[in-house]
């Protein structure tokens, strides 16, 4: 049975306010989803537990840590073998600054979203890591160059019934 289907609207509240406050004290939080201090930390461990709930971090800002561009980033491999998207998957995974890499359908096998403290930066990324790759058959990259929406937060709905 899916975890959202064990979900109700109280574990929903619990996760919208971790989403918007990760540093809310579980006495602040149970105040705000209409819980005593105790169910609601029970609640908050099985979600955690279940998987839902997958850890707590602190959001930065990429342009105060150096990082003012923004690159994402369309890859398409010439030779799919089983070795060589191991190879690529895993040099991908060790690059820090790839923070997102999603397997695509359409044109690209992958999208990267990349972090460069400047076109150089970016540059010696693609020469000296990407490009190295075997079986890379074409890389595309669009610079953002603005930002009207970045959210962190998931829409969180319980099933009727729940």
């Amino acid at each position: 049975m899916p975890i959202l289907a064990l979900m109700d609207a109280i574990d929903a509240r619990i996760i919208r306010a971790l989403q918007r406050d990760g540093r809310l004290t579980n006495l602040e939080l149970a105040e705000e989803v209409g819980l005593s201090p105790s169910p609601c930390l029970r609640r908050v461990r099985n979600l955690e537990a279940a998987g839902v709930i997958q850890g707590y971090t602190a959001l930065v800002d990429q342009k105060a840590c150096g990082y003012p561009i923004t690159c994402l980033v369309r890859i398409r491999l010439a030779n799919h073998s089983q070795e060589n998207v191991q190879a690529f998957e895993k040099k991908i995974a060790e690059t820090e600054a790839i923070l997102d890499c999603y397997l695509m359908t359409g044109g690209a096998d992958y999208e990267l979203r990349i972090v460069a403290r400047s076109l150089d930066d970016y540059e010696q990324l693609v020469r000296h890591t990407i490009q190295k790759l075997p079986g890379i058959a074409s890389i595309e990259t669009s610079f953002a160059y603005g930002v009207v929406k970045k959210s962190r937060i998931l829409p969180v709905r319980v099933e009727k019934g729940a």
